[in-house]
């Protein structure tokens, strides 16, 4: 008996239990909130690395909206949903796109290629309003040049087909399309949160490079259910762009929907991570 007791501690010795995995690996790891954002950043309009983070969101967007634009034109344009890639391809050359371009431009601006992720971020304070109204700029100045590259390389076919503008579909009332909105960007911007939470960057590794999937899956499962309602906006730039290259004036009747929807579903997930998820206003008070 003595003898295998003694194997029994050897053993336990050789093989100690598995750590645990995931968060609670590390739970008694250090984190530090970060500090909040100033309003007005002077110093940022004299670096280059706030020029090049602009001209990241311009060439991202631009991007962005060429490779979109051009598919929802092939779609419109096949004879029937089964000779093109139909709502599902749609669907994920959006959100294939959101996914490739965030993971290229993360690390330089942040990848927001939307003005509502911006505006969202800006109101948990990520960033300041100074980079906040130059991303805005740049990125609608992207999807403007990206929607206006499509329609030089074929403006009959982009006039015939809608330009990918977005607007209400028929069937749909205004508040529908506000509320799918909402909705939406609400959905892409709290998984933005989520998926970039400095908190769970300090606790899990592999966060960091995991972050741009569930952004453009998010994306992609948002254009599932809302294209059919407006065309699927959850981004002014991109709205924006096409409803200006476009030019029609259907394309303008809706068009406050696709600015108003997207910054009230941002302001809410910023305040639902922010306040509800985080409560980080409760711990600067403790």
């Amino acid at each position: 008996m003595e003898g295998r007791e003694e194997d029994v501690k050897v053993g336990a010795n050789r093989f100690p239990e598995r750590q645990p995995l995931g968060t609670s690996a590390q739970a008694d790891k250090d984190y530090k909130e970060p500090p909040p954002a100033p309003l007005f950043e002077p110093h940022e309009l004299i670096s280059w690395s706030f020029y090049r983070a602009g001209i990241v969101e311009f060439v991202a967007t631009f991007l962005f909206l060429y490779i979109t634009v051009l598919t929802v034109m092939g779609v419109n344009r096949a004879p029937s949903k089964c000779a093109s890639v139909g709502i599902q391809g749609i669907a994920w050359a959006f959100g294939g796109m959101i996914f490739a371009l965030v993971y290229c431009t993360a690390g330089i601006s942040g990848g927001h290629i939307n003005p509502a992720v911006t505006f969202g971020l800006f109101l948990a304070r990520k960033l300041s309003l100074t980079r906040a109204v130059f991303y805005i700029i740049m990125q609608t100045l992207g999807a403007i040049a990206g929607a206006g590259v499509v329609k030089g390389f074929q403006k009959t076919q982009y006039e015939l087909l809608g330009g990918g503008a977005n607007v209400v579909s028929h069937g749909y009332t205004k508040g529908d399309g506000l509320g799918a909105e909402i909705v939406g960007t609400f959905v892409l911007v709290y998984t933005v949160f989520s998926a970039t939470d400095a908190k769970r960057k300090a606790r899990d590794s592999h966060v960091p490079i995991l972050a741009p999937l569930p952004i453009g899956f998010a994306v992609f499962l948002v254009h599932l259910a809302t294209i059919p309602i407006t065309g699927t906006g959850i981004n002014p730039a991109r709205s924006l762009g096409a409803a200006i290259i476009y030019d029609k004036a259907h394309a303008w009747d809706d068009q406050w929907i696709f600015w108003v929807g997207p910054f009230i579903g941002a302001a809410l997930a910023a305040f639902y991570h922010t306040v509800v998820i985080r409560a980080i206003p409760f711990k600067s008070r403790a």
